[in-house]
């Protein structure tokens, strides 16, 4: 596809993730627990689904048997998006946004002992310039309560990576379903793991407040999910894991223009560090994958060995017992 006409996708890749990117200071603005933050965001992202589908005539298509992998990955999307919610309870948004941001490289850490995916020199590097970032962006405080409440932040954080993390190994693989059906279900079953925890609470929100869940439903959720399929279907899936970057500086930015939460030189440095490291592990992945996939294709087909066999003994001519073979 020429340049020009990925143009579009393109910026509709950047958007929805500056969208994404949009939730943590819509949750701020909207002042509830994080649960309800998380149930708003999936269950209105679900109903807004539901109606584009209904409306463009494609509502049955949501009306399937979900698979296993989908059903999983709800459960994760509720989870990573309910801690990271609550680590920017307790630390600034572009420090958790950041700490989330480390979950491809504990994908390819994962990947090395579990699916025979050896990191080369270069993923190595990767990898420990990232955990060095981390350790910068968490930095250490002398005063006691502000390191408590970092301290707990960062726990939130970290569980919200590997629930991240292992969503991002489910889903290496393509589903069964269709990205909207798959879509449909990740959102049900996320909204249905959050919603006993939003009932038993009994805490219902104000006209105010429901104004900024409907636009994290609608804004954070359903618009940027549906841009980024779309945006999946038109470009590499390295230009789109490229510009998927564009969330945590939203996130930092949004949170230094509306929070006043600036970060100092040794944060920003370990932003730049994850960054760039997330990014080179993206693209290194994406060359191995691509490699894999060339020698797959140059190998020769070798048919299975018995039936070959067979296949040869039926063409040949039965020798007589009585006819002497020579050598």
């Amino acid at each position: 596809m020429p340049t020009t006409s990925r143009l579009p996708f393109l910026i509709l890749a950047v958007a929805a993730a500056a969208a994404f990117g949009t939730v943590a200071p819509f949750s701020r603005f909207a002042a509830m627990p994080a649960e309800h933050i998380t149930f708003y965001r999936l269950f209105v992202g679900l109903l807004c689904l539901v109606v584009f589908m209904v409306g463009s005539g494609k509502g049955k298509k949501l009306i399937h048997k979900p698979s296993l992998k989908s059903i999983i990955s709800g459960v994760m999307i509720f989870g990573f998006m309910f801690f990271y919610i609550q680590a920017t309870n307790y630390m600034k948004m572009g420090v958790a946004v950041m700490i989330m941001y480390l979950s491809p490289i504990i994908c390819a850490v994962f990947a090395h002992f579990f699916f025979n995916e050896k990191l080369r020199i270069s993923n190595i590097v990767a990898v420990f310039g990232a955990m060095v970032g981390f350790f910068m962006m968490i930095g250490f405080s002398s005063d006691t309560a502000q390191y408590d409440q970092m301290h707990i932040g960062v726990m939130y954080a970290v569980a919200g990576m590997f629930m991240y993390a292992t969503f991002l190994l489910i889903n290496r693989k393509p589903s069964p379903e269709s990205p909207m059906q798959s879509t449909f279900t990740q959102l049900a079953v996320g909204a249905a793991c959050v919603a006993p925890f939003v009932v038993t609470s009994g805490q219902l929100p104000s006209l105010e407040q429901s104004f900024w869940l409907f636009l994290i439903g609608l804004i954070s959720g359903f618009l940027p999910t549906l841009g980024a399929i779309i945006a999946l279907r038109n470009l590499p899936s390295v230009t789109f894991g490229t510009l998927a970057y564009m969330e945590p500086v939203t996130v930092v930015v949004l949170g230094w223009m509306l929070f006043a939460e600036k970060l100092n030189a040794i944060q920003i440095t370990g932003c730049v560090l994850i960054l760039f490291c997330g990014f080179a592990q993206s693209i290194l992945m994406s060359r191995r994958q691509e490699d894999a996939l060339e020698v797959a294709e140059a190998e020769p087909i070798v048919p299975n060995i018995p039936e070959a066999a067979m296949d040869i003994v039926s063409q040949v001519t039965p020798v007589p017992m009585n006819d002497k073979v020579g050598v």
